[in-house]
């Protein structure tokens, strides 16, 4: 089966901006898009293999939880990248984490219940990989978009 299908893609647009939020969601897309329960199923874990989605899950806005939460750029040495991603990950307030092409080449966001725990876990950070400039860019103003793309 190739690794993305017409039926993949109604799917992949049903779930992006209107979840159900039901005991039984995919039942409900599966109603609503006339395939079965356990079709659906397993055509997002295909689709999860595949890395073609990453992740099904909510999205909360941390402030509105009693959380805060920032964005973090670290200069890291080519040699040094896959083991300072490796050791970000491990904490459970980052929630993204990817490479781009400039002096601060890896970004990284995190919330967690105060700033000040979010800035021990940097200095954490910096002191198990070696990674000093780390800096810590927390949001003035929130913009959100919606962003949905049509498959």
């Amino acid at each position: 089966m190739p690794p993305m299908d017409d039926t993949d893609r109604t799917i992949l647009n049903r779930i992006q901006s209107d979840f159900p939020i039901t005991s039984r969601p995919y039942l409900t897309i599966a109603s609503d898009l006339g395939l079965s329960e356990n079709e659906v199923i397993k055509r997002l874990a295909r689709l999860k293999e595949n890395k073609i989605i990453r992740r099904i899950g909510g999205n909360f806005v941390p402030e509105k939880l009693g959380f805060v939460s920032t964005l973090c750029a670290a200069k890291v040495e080519e040699g040094k990248i896959d083991l300072f991603a490796s050791i970000v990950n491990r904490y459970p307030g980052v929630t993204h984490n990817y490479q781009r092409d400039s002096e601060f080449n890896i970004w990284f966001t995190f919330i967690a219940q105060s700033m000040e725990e979010i800035e021990e876990n940097l200095e954490n950070i910096s002191q198990e990989t070696g990674i000093k400039e780390i800096i810590n860019l927390p949001a003035t103003k929130v913009y959100k978009i919606k962003a949905h793309f049509d498959l």
